[in-house]
């Protein structure tokens, strides 16, 4: 059973990731608010999927990204309305801008499990 994290700061946004991760077989989701919140999470049950916004309001996405993906590549999708300050960060970054639909969402997935790779 594929286990995501969903790491967003906005409860009705990470509701709606949730629920389109559900529909892409996904049996279960943690929800992060902050950076070291998704760590605990990441560290507590390693996910199979990582949905990311970079902007969080106690800690930076890409922080976390880089601390949880140091040791083990994990697929990641940035979920962001802020899309310029991540691929400046991480250029190759699987990017799906807000709002975003279910099946941009469904091929964020299948780009990020292809391209899953260790962070420094």
């Amino acid at each position: 059973m594929k286990h995501a994290l969903i790491i967003e700061d906005h409860p009705v946004i990470a509701s709606t990731i949730e629920d389109e991760l559900r529909d892409c077989g996904y049996a279960s989701a943690d929800i992060a608010i902050s950076q070291a919140e998704a760590i605990r999470m990441a560290e507590d049950r390693c996910p199979d999927l990582i949905t990311v916004d970079e902007r969080l309001d106690e800690g930076s996405g890409i922080a976390a990204i880089r601390h949880i993906c140091r040791n083990k590549a994990i697929p990641v999708v940035y979920i962001t309305a802020v899309a310029t300050e991540v691929r400046h960060a991480i250029p190759d970054a699987v990017i799906l801008e807000k709002p975003f639909s279910h099946r941009d969402l469904s091929s964020a997935i299948s780009n990020a499990v292809k391209v899953a790779r260790l962070y420094s």
